[in-house]
């Protein structure tokens, strides 16, 4: 499996459907737009045997953190930094649900996030958690921020432990 870069001209965005209205409309109405314009990147994990068909997306960007809503060993380790790599979207289609593909789109996005902070340096990988994904991002480390429960980090350090 690998996951490509979004085409608006051969991936059917119509055809996806993961059950929660505004991941499926940014897929289909904003993530090209968005991509076209340096905002986002949006990647698709494509079905083996179709290639137009998106088993499932993440969208990648970068956004500027808030070091108070931070324990205070990392307010004080990360005091001059203030960006974070942001996996603003993963979604799966609900006819792949259950089969690891999630877990495969994050693994990925947490990869080329973790590549871009050895050239780029930031020092979080955060998310906004979807109608109840917070348990599944917490299954891979993920920390809830003081102020939003929906909202939640994990360090490019623990990133790259786990990888090793």
């Amino acid at each position: 499996m690998m996951s490509v870069p979004l085409d608006k001209t051969r991936h059917n965005r119509k055809g996806f459907d993961c059950g929660v209205k505004a991941l499926n409309n940014y897929l289909q109405m904003m993530a090209n737009q968005q991509s076209n314009r340096d905002n986002t990147r949006t990647f698709v994990l494509e079905d083996d045997n179709d290639s137009n068909i998106i088993i499932g997306y993440y969208t990648l960007t970068m956004i500027q953190m808030d070091l108070t809503s931070l324990p205070l060993n990392l307010q004080k380790k990360h005091q001059n930094s203030n960006s974070a790599g942001l996996i603003a979207r993963l979604a799966v289609d609900k006819k792949y649900r259950g089969k690891g593909f999630g877990e495969w789109l994050l693994v990925d996005a947490l990869i080329k996030l973790l590549n871009a902070s050895d050239s780029v340096a930031f020092p979080l990988i955060i998310v906004d958690a979807k109608d109840g994904a917070i348990n599944f991002y917490k299954k891979f480390g993920f920390i809830a921020f003081f102020d939003e429960e929906s909202k939640l980090f994990i360090t490019v350090d623990s990133v790259r432990k786990s990888f090793k």
